[in-house]
């Protein structure tokens, strides 16, 4: 099924199933501990051996000479994989880095080593005893030392400068300018599910029982590490403790297990320990940001500017910061530009919003300087620049759908905004400076072509098939959901399987494109199984009626089992998206609201009240997405209080590489979320009429933190994490 046009009514629209608040299917097996993860599954590999990943002590150079005789001979031990007996290997196109170091070392706790034992525990004992010789060489690990070494470098998914007008004669003009400097640090996925594979081979077949958020392209980076065909890969990935980007490609786990079964001849499972993950795998790079915006007295934007700099492996990618900065307020004159500078630390990529999340927490306190300068209620000021059609290209590619101001207007009113003090450090309760702040979400909703098999039996029991996996998202639910909509059955008729490389290809998990593009693919094979079953029943499928198990047309009918006779009935089909995202700019928004309360002893905040309000299209399962938006702003708050991966920047590595000292909310530090979602059909992005929304939620919640503490306390805060070493410093001329 091609979508290139915009959506008519459809079947969907019944919202009898779809659009509600329906509890997930997946929840009983989650809650009572059977929901297999990538680990724990003994079925599998009943026989498996246990891998112990030993990493790189040094950060960049070479290993001289690796000694595992020690380990070899070692209780238990089955093998000892380097790069010298892992055999011909190759880097993924889609990895910054290899899998297994040697002889050159790229990043610090690249794996070095893989020791296979009969248990875990002899195979930890044993990769202590492995004895690696270094040459180090002089690393790069400041980002601020190397900005001005930094390059031009377009991403994979966009180019790095943009530029419309003429900014630096529209700055220079501007009655009112901003033009300030904010850092964000290195952060941390931190999912509670660790990455675990298990390998096993079958001759030259291998299979990868793993945790994984894109089946296909683990399928594809596997053959291209392993230099094996494709089609000798099986991955199985049915449940995901969690990625937020870290398991978006396969890591070390999965090649040095499968490495490792080859060599022990018999299935290996390997699971990264909590201390590995930062340095090991991915995290977010730190980035250095400016903005600078002008305006004229009556607060429109003339002038809007946006420069980051970021940092990564040769070879990698910048965080896309700015990328929300083109086109999210007005300005005829704009700017954005990335820099790259070659650091020597882990790989920098994805992570939850990537760009946007941390691109929000410098533009959106830009944007609460600019209202202070203008003596504008914040609020005010982002809708006098709403703009309903792309900045930088204009009035021909306009929004498919924009409700920026309703979300505005909407949270103020459901967040009492009008009770704000605008001066800052007047409102307090006993010991605590109590402020609020206010900052706009955006966050483009791409879509990706998506497969599904439906098939219905002589019971009229319906299953759907697809590698889309669920990382803790609800795609079990939305896609039964999404089958029982259009199928005309109850949702407990409904058998979904996910994360199997054998099922038609999905969009897959991250981007905020999963939702909408996986249930648009199980539309589109939905659609096409109702239109076989009417032929087969004898019906006129544009007249045909699917309700409560039964085909309705004619004045007769016929149960969805008796349509499909004894044998039953399974089609395949995909959603194709055409050129629409080209016509049409696509994207989520949202306005959060937040309050604090700072100590004004010792410089603590504290998160009193947080509410966001949002339009991501059709909302396709209100409980799940008010779950997927409240981990996003407690992610959110987390970014802007107290996460930072610390680098030391003596031997290039994150020194706080555990949930011990790597900070990250909890539940004291969360108060009640409230979330509204407005009431949105956005036809131009999809047959489902939704939009993504699971990304939408931490952009610019961190921003309305920083503004709230401006707020309570005037002491404006540009470096991240807001921790209260920074907030004591300014406390004093306002206590």
């Amino acid at each position: 099924m091609k979508f290139d046009t915009p959506a008519l009514d459809n079947p969907i629209d019944r919202t009898r199933v779809i659009g509600r608040p329906t509890d997930r299917i997946d929840g009983p097996a989650k809650v009572t501990g059977t929901a297999p993860y990538a680990y724990e599954r003994n079925d599998v590999a009943p026989n498996a051996a246990y891998g112990w990943i030993v990493g790189t002590g040094i950060s960049t150079g070479r290993i001289v000479r690796i000694h595992t005789k020690e380990a070899e001979a070692a209780r238990g031990v089955l093998a000892v994989v380097t790069y010298e007996n892992a055999g011909k290997l190759a880097k993924a196109k889609a990895h910054t880095a290899r899998m297994l170091a040697g002889p050159d070392v790229q990043h610090y706790d690249q794996a070095v080593a893989l020791v296979v034992a009969e248990t875990f525990e002899q195979a930890r004992a044993a990769a202590k005893l492995v004895r690696v010789e270094y040459a180090p060489n002089k690393g790069r690990f400041d980002l601020a030392a190397e900005k001005e070494n930094a390059i031009k470098k377009d991403s994979q998914v966009g180019p790095a400068d943009t530029a419309t007008g003429d900014f630096p004669a529209a700055f220079a003009r501007a009655a009112v300018t901003v033009d300030a400097t904010y850092s964000t640090p290195d952060q941390s996925q931190s999912m509670m599910e660790p990455h675990a594979t298990i390998a096993a081979w079958n001759g030259d077949e291998l299979s990868l029982w793993t945790s994984n958020q894109m089946i296909a392209w683990a399928v594809r980076d596997t053959a291209e590490t392993l230099l094996i065909a494709p089609e000798k890969i099986h991955v199985s990935s049915p449940y995901i403790g969690g990625g937020f980007g870290a398991k978006l490609w396969v890591r070390a786990d999965a090649i040095m297990a499968a490495l490792g079964a080859r060599a022990a001849k018999r299935p290996v499972k390997v699971a990264l320990s909590r201390p590995q993950i930062p340095n090991n795998t991915t995290h977010r790079p730190a980035t250095i940001q400016r903005v600078r915006i002008g305006a004229g007295k009556d607060g429109r934007i003339d002038a809007i500017a946006h420069e980051s700099w970021s940092g990564d492996l040769p070879d990698g990618d910048i965080e896309t910061a700015a990328f929300q900065t083109r086109l999210l307020y007005g300005g005829a004159n704009r700017m954005t530009a990335h820099r790259l500078a070659t650091l020597h630390l882990g790989e920098g990529n994805a992570m939850r919003a990537p760009g946007e999340a941390v691109g929000h927490l410098a533009l959106e306190v830009a944007m609460d300087e600019l209202a202070e300068k203008l003596g504008i209620d914040p609020v005010q000021l982002r809708i006098l620049n709403d703009i309903q059609h792309d900045p930088e290209k204009g009035p021909e590619r306009p929004f498919s759908s924009r409700k920026l101001v309703e979300c505005l207007t909407v949270g103020a009113e459901r967040f009492g905004w009008a009770k704000r003090n605008p001066k800052p450090g007047q409102v307090r309760d006993g010991d605590w400076l109590v402020g609020m702040g206010v900052a706009s979400a955006f966050r483009n909703s791409p879509t990706q072509d998506s497969a599904a098999r439906v098939g219905v039996d002589a019971k009229g029991l319906i299953t759907v098939e697809t590698d889309m996996t669920d990382i803790g998202t609800g795609s079990y639910t939305i896609i039964a959901q999404t089958a029982a909509e259009l199928m005309g059955v109850p949702i407990e008729r409904i058998t979904v399987k996910l994360g199997d490389s054998k099922a038609p290809v999905s969009s897959g998990s991250g981007g905020q494109w999963g939702a909408n593009s996986s249930t648009s693919g199980v539309y589109a094979a939905c659609m096409k199984l109702r239109g076989e079953l009417a032929k087969k029943a004898g019906f006129n499928v544009n007249e045909a009626v699917f309700e409560d198990g039964q085909i309705r047309a004619g004045g007769r009918n016929i149960s969805l089992g008796e349509a499909a006779g004894p044998d039953g009935l399974t089609v395949e089909d995909k959603i194709e998206f055409g050129d629409m995202q080209k016509k049409f700019a696509q994207a989520s928004f949202g306005a959060h609201f937040v309050e604090v309360g700072v100590n004004a002893v010792t410089g603590e905040t504290r998160v009193r009240r947080m509410s966001g309000v949002f339009a991501a299209g059709r909302i396709l399962n209100p409980k799940a997405a008010r779950s997927q938006v409240i981990g996003a702003m407690t992610m959110g708050v987390g970014a802007a209080l107290m996460e930072e991966l610390v680098v030391d920047k003596r031997f290039g590595y994150f020194v706080n590489h555990d949930l011990a000292e790597y900070h990250i909310p909890v539940h004291a530090d969360i108060p009640n979320q409230e979330v509204h979602f407005l009431e949105e059909l956005d036809d131009k992005s999809s047959p489902m009429k939704a939009k993504g929304v699971g990304e939408l939620g931490i952009c610019g919640a961190g921003a309305a933190v920083a503004n709230a503490i401006y707020n309570a306390t005037g002491v404006r805060l540009r470096d991240y994490p807001l921790t209260l070493d920074k907030v004591l410093e300014g406390l004093p001329s306002i206590v």
